[in-house]
């Protein structure tokens, strides 16, 4: 079965499972990519990623070109732009920061419609993709609240009960910072994956989707086996960076190896 927005949530209560394509780079070019590339997800990143709203829009249109809902992790907790990207075209919202019930609790209020939230009617583009939007839209959008600090790990069973969420997703390296370890993607720390397992524990409880950001190939695959229902692949920035440097080692030491060897029988 293949993800999309209109599937979303039977696709994981089913145990599928999926693979996130993380798109920091302001580029149309490299968002089609992404998407082109067979990502059963594909999540513009608004917060650390270099993109602002228009650049966003314009990444979510290209993106079309895939089945693959289209996810917008926006800067913070704040209902206007919660909203506007959604009335852009995305299907799913991942918020950062959020520690408590409290702010949950606004996260929905300005993702969903009257009478489980107060977001603005006015799905300008959205509207259009999807046939009677809004109606749908409570079914359609996914909200998922990071939980990726020491007082949200404390408080997560409040947040998970908050009615309106769809998911959680786990950001290690502000969780690991906040515990009083290095920040990274790819924890050892047995503290910090027994905080990550006791989140996907809480949201396996709660009945929600879970999802994690990874730092490599490998620790993807090793997420989804430990329950995760998704897995987010580095970024567009990191796999580009990765594919240059392994690139250029293998040429390198490929002339390297071809010099030694016509060197040693007497050519050049």
């Amino acid at each position: 079965m293949t993800l999309t927005a209109e599937n979303f949530r039977s696709y994981f209560r089913s145990g599928g499972k999926a693979v996130n394509g993380w798109c920091g780079i302001p580029s149309t070019v490299t968002a089609e990519a992404m998407a082109r590339a067979g990502f059963d997800m594909v999540t513009v990143d608004m917060q650390h990623g270099l993109v602002d709203f228009q650049v966003t829009l314009e990444m979510l249109q290209v993106m079309a070109v895939s089945p693959a809902p289209k996810i917008v992790r926006i800067p913070w907790n704040e209902p206007g732009i919660a909203m506007k990207v959604l009335d852009a075209g995305a299907t799913g919202i991942i918020c950062p920061m959020i520690n408590t019930a409290d702010e949950a609790r606004a996260l929905v209020q300005a993702t969903r419609y009257a009478p489980l939230g107060a977001r603005s009617f006015g799905p300008l583009r959205v509207g259009s993709l999807y046939p009677n939007y809004v109606e749908r839209a409570n079914e359609l959008v996914q909200v998922f609240a990071m939980i990726e600090t020491a007082e949200a790990l404390e408080n997560r069973d409040a947040i998970m009960a908050v009615e309106g969420l769809s998911g959680v997703y786990v950001g290690p390296s502000d969780l690991g910072l906040s515990m009083g370890y290095p920040p990274t993607l790819m924890p050892e720390e047995p503290a910090v994956l027994a905080a990550i397992a006791d989140i996907l524990a809480s949201a396996r409880k709660a009945g929600l989707t879970a999802g994690i950001h990874c730092g490599s190939a490998t620790r993807v695959h090793e997420v989804l086996g430990q329950g995760f229902d998704f897995g987010s692949l580095s970024s567009d920035l990191g796999l580009f960076a990765e594919a240059l440097t392994t690139g250029l080692e293998v040429a390198r030491e490929g002339s390297h190896a071809k010099s030694v060897k016509a060197s040693s029988s007497g050519s050049y």
